[in-house]
């Protein structure tokens, strides 16, 4: 919700409005009227003339009509307001076959980690998504489900709502789709045990119903724990930003993570080195956060921002408009993205991708039977492929270690190639 004032007085009496619609409910939602995300504007004019812009596309005609009347009566009921005037949105529209259920769909997934909270990982996320949301469809997805504090950031609020088919919707705000748990409950801390986060992660990564499909960016929870496991195990994931401060003990922290998402085959973008710096408000000069630390020398992967610790920083972030520190941020990470997914899928290989489960087998078997002894036999699989190594040793009547070499790189997030040779 954005408000349209000029001075003191209007900002005084825009804030009485604000406080007189938190008195009227959305029949539908439950809950308030600004709370559900009805208003859109409040502009107050010079001569106290109050005008509400209001987002009514989830209700029919005669709804619609009952909840502006009783909103106009809330306004006008306000000391000081000389006239109310109600007026619809019409609200971009989603046409709802167009929505992809669960991340599958996006073209790029990008996780946003830390090795332990209070290093402004949540922020970084934030404005990631916000940088890239200039250029593309952008989506951000809060599995930090312990401390989601995504849609505080964002300035936004729930209640979730639903496709007809039951499945969830995420926020929009400025065209850019939020969901969190922090979006669903009334701001309590969650309590939940490690199955429960577990089954809650999964529904959500699964069913969530999404209609941009670009970019998702998912704030992941502190640390290594059950729920950054599941993520790299559910999600497709094409990289990891690291988000560190120059602190000896952070750095040597995000060193052992880096380990984990290795060992998952998830690649690391690179490393945000937040609080890098900070200005002196009285002489204007820049000084080191921790003048006596060196960062991320220790670190071998890239560096793709250092930014300051400021107070602009902190702000609502808004998609599209970022502090000039991290303007940058979005364009850096997709290079990245393109860099480390570089192998080539061999012309000759056999690809299963596309081939029904139930078949595999049999495309497996005709093309190996088709390699002559001592050559080269390739496959391209959207699962890694490994265990396919003591069918083909089978097949060769062969042990599984005589086929050598047996290398399988991961191509993409959902593509693996195996090479190795017919013994």
């Amino acid at each position: 919700m954005s408000r349209t004032v000029d001075t003191d007085e209007q900002a005084a009496l825009c804030e009485a409005v604000e406080d007189a619609l938190r008195n009227v409910e959305d029949p539908d939602a439950g809950v308030n009227a600004l709370t559900a995300g009805l208003v859109d504007d409040i502009d107050v004019d010079d001569d106290r003339r109050v005008t509400v812009e209001m987002s009514l596309g989830g209700f029919d005609g005669r709804e619609a009509d009952a909840v502006m009347k009783t909103v106009a009566r809330a306004v006008r009921s306000v000391d000081g307001v000389a006239n109310a005037q109600i007026q619809p949105v019409q609200a971009e529209t989603v046409d709802e076959t167009d929505r992809s259920l669960g991340v599958a769909g996006f073209d790029h997934v990008v996780a946003v980690a830390s090795t332990k909270g209070g290093v402004g990982k949540s922020t970084v996320a934030v404005n990631l998504a916000c940088s890239l949301a200039g250029r593309a469809d952008v989506s951000i997805f809060d599995a930090d489900i312990y401390g989601p504090n995504v849609p505080a950031l964002l300035g936004v609020e729930g209640p979730i709502y639903s496709t007809e088919e039951g499945y969830p919707k995420p926020v929009q705000t400025d065209g850019m789709e939020v969901m969190s748990v922090g979006l669903m409950g009334d701001g309590q801390p969650l309590a939940w045990r490690g199955a429960m986060a577990h089954d809650a992660l999964t529904e959500l990564f699964e069913e969530t119903a999404w209609a941009n499909d670009d970019v998702l960016v998912i704030d992941m929870p502190p640390g290594t724990g059950d729920t950054v496991l599941t993520t790299l195990q559910e999600v497709p994931v094409d990289g990891v930003v690291f988000v560190t401060t120059p602190f000896h003990t952070s750095v040597a922290d995000t060193k052992r993570s880096l380990q984990l998402f290795g060992e998952n085959d998830v690649p690391v973008l690179g490393v945000v080195r937040n609080m890098q710096s900070f200005t002196c408000p009285s002489c204007g000069d820049e000084h080191a956060m921790f003048p006596d630390e060196d960062g991320a020398e220790d670190i071998d992967v890239p560096v793709v921002a250092e930014l300051p610790f400021t107070p602009e920083l902190q702000r609502t972030a808004a998609p599209g408009d970022v502090d000039p520190a991290v303007e940058q941020l979005g364009e850096t990470v997709l290079e990245r993205v393109e860099d480390v997914w570089t192998a080539e899928i061999p012309e000759d290989a056999v690809d299963l991708r596309d081939v029904h489960p139930d078949d595999r087998h049999e495309a497996v078997r005709e093309a190996f039977e088709a390699v002559d002894e001592g050559e080269p036999f390739r496959l391209v699989s959207d699962r890694d492929p490994s265990p396919v190594r003591t069918f083909l040793a089978d097949l060769a009547d062969a042990n599984p270690d005589a086929l050598t070499p047996f290398e399988v790189e991961r191509a993409t997030p959902e593509t693996w190639v195996l090479e190795t040779v017919r013994p």
